[in-house]
């Protein structure tokens, strides 16, 4: 499923920090992907579906080089993602042990996969970065998944960051991290994010200006006729 056009444009110039704002207003608090960092700087501002994945602790009779073979394993799932879908991949916050490396990036990054977001690690980092993958993590470790977690399964309901993600869940990722935006609310969020980038380029032009906070920021009366006076104008 493709997201609509009219909804990626209105959330062309929005942030992740925005997209927090307006679902905590409508009583969303917990959205923020703890420890989905940037491996790079410069990595494109990503939306697009969720597809999951989900590791558990590592069993000694299950975590094996031989499980890499596995109809259930990572590799499997690389060629269940759609093109355009952005990869979440729960690892319980383990940073001792990569969950992909350069080639399954490698393999990601031919299939149209728009990008990598793990509460774990990566290895090969060098190998990696030069696959051009988007990836936000926690960091890098030379240890194979393996070592530290077992894979079982992909495309069903998992935590990242401490936040629920059910496949197809739309994700926002910048340098602020991920954001995960239920699908039946995306319209509507959409639209009022949009609505609240503006306000706050506005509110910008102010404190540019000399204004101070108090009334501004959020506006008063006052300041919201002269927000609409001034997109009016636009």
């Amino acid at each position: 499923m493709t997201i609509e056009p009219a909804t990626l444009a209105a959330l062309a110039g929005v942030s992740t920090a925005t997209i927090t704002t307006v679902l905590l207003k409508k009583g969303l608090r917990n959205v923020w992907m703890r420890g989905t960092r940037p491996i790079r700087t410069g990595q494109p501002r990503l939306i697009g579906r969720a597809f999951t994945l989900r590791f558990v602790p590592s069993r000694e009779d299950l975590a094996t080089p031989e499980s890499w073979s596995s109809p259930i394993s990572t590799r499997a799932a690389i060629e269940a993602m759609p093109d355009g879908c952005i990869a979440i991949a729960d690892a319980m916050g383990v940073t001792d042990a990569g969950i992909f490396g350069d080639i399954l990036c490698a393999r990601m990054a031919k299939k149209g996969v728009a990008g990598l977001i793990t509460d774990g690690v990566v290895r090969d980092l060098a190998g990696v970065l030069g696959t051009g993958l988007p990836v936000w993590c926690q960091g890098t470790a030379a240890p194979a998944s393996v070592t530290s977690l077992t894979f079982v399964n992909w495309q069903e309901p998992i935590g990242c960051g401490g936040v629920a993600v059910f496949p197809d869940d739309i994700i926002m990722v910048d340098d602020d991290g991920a954001v995960v935006i239920p699908q039946k609310m995306l319209a509507e969020v959409a639209a009022v994010a949009a609505d609240q980038e503006r306000l706050e380029e506005w509110i910008m032009t102010q404190v540019n200006d000399g204004a101070s906070l108090p009334g501004l920021y959020p506006p008063n009366a006052e300041n919201k006729a002269r927000y609409e006076a001034w997109t009016k104008a636009r």
